[in-house]
């Protein structure tokens, strides 16, 4: 970390946002550092980061939309990435998980002593993994984040048709345009499993944007195809998912 911090606030809540600046101006003796912007949500924070870089992020953890673990994982596309500490008012017992995976916290209301040991510690803390911020947040992200052309485009899952592994990436496909993604579809599986179903060993389609099943012209892989609704594009299904065609028609048929 530089001699002065760079930080950046994340909170959906003005007062806190403003408690907390106050706070740092009250810090500034004991650890130098330049207060680079706010935010009011995850999304908003990323944009401005991009335009602003900072070296530590203090978030807030329950946000509307997007909350503060998920924000922490799309920080780790951008080309600087900081360090992050969340704010929390959590019960000790989650506090504590926090300390098992070393990321630092501020525990609501914050006071000043402890905001500066945080900054203190933020000079050594390692950067914490995706592996590490999946594993600590109980919810499924509601954005997908693609680094492109030295910024984080997020990609609502909401608006997403299909998820295909090729080569070392996953193609993101929505109506309007495609995206490549350097993630597991195995672990995209596990974390999105009730929003998108496996129809191939390398595709996974969204469950509400699935019209139906049709024959294709040959025996093989095409057997069945997926028609998935805004998307020209028709699906193959392979024989060992053939059950999804059958568990649709039951359903229908329910």
């Amino acid at each position: 970390m530089p001699a002065t911090l760079r930080v950046f606030l994340v909170d959906d809540e003005p007062p806190a946002l403003n408690r907390l600046q106050d706070l740092l101006n009250d810090c500034r003796a004991t650890v130098p550092h330049e207060l680079v912007g706010t935010a009011q949500t995850g999304p908003e924070a990323i944009e401005k980061l991009v335009q602003h870089p900072a070296d530590l992020v203090l978030t807030d953890i329950n946000m509307p939309g997007m909350n503060g673990l998920e924000l922490a994982r799309h920080l780790g596309r951008l080309h600087h990435r900081p360090a992050v500490i969340f704010c929390t008012a959590f019960d000790e017992f989650a506090v504590q998980a926090f300390e098992v995976h070393a990321l630092d916290y501020l525990l609501k209301p914050i006071r000043q002593e402890r905001l500066e040991a945080a900054l203190l510690r933020a000079r050594q803390l390692v950067h914490p993994g995706q592996d590490t911020l999946g594993a600590l947040s109980s919810q499924a992200r509601r954005y997908f984040s693609v680094a492109e052309r030295g910024r984080v485009r997020l990609v609502p899952v909401e608006t997403v048709l299909y998820l295909k592994a090729e080569l070392k990436y996953v193609t993101l496909r929505t109506r309007e345009a495609e995206f490549l993604l350097e993630e597991s579809l195995t672990q995209l599986e596990v974390e999105f499993g009730e929003r998108f179903l496996r129809i191939h060993r390398n595709c996974l389609v969204a469950r509400d944007k699935l019209l139906g099943f049709e024959r294709g012209q040959d025996e093989g892989d095409g057997h069945w195809l997926a028609v998935i609704e805004g998307c020209p594009e028709k699906l193959p299904v392979s024989r060992r998912q053939a059950h999804v065609v059958r568990d649709f028609r039951r359903g229908e048929a329910a």
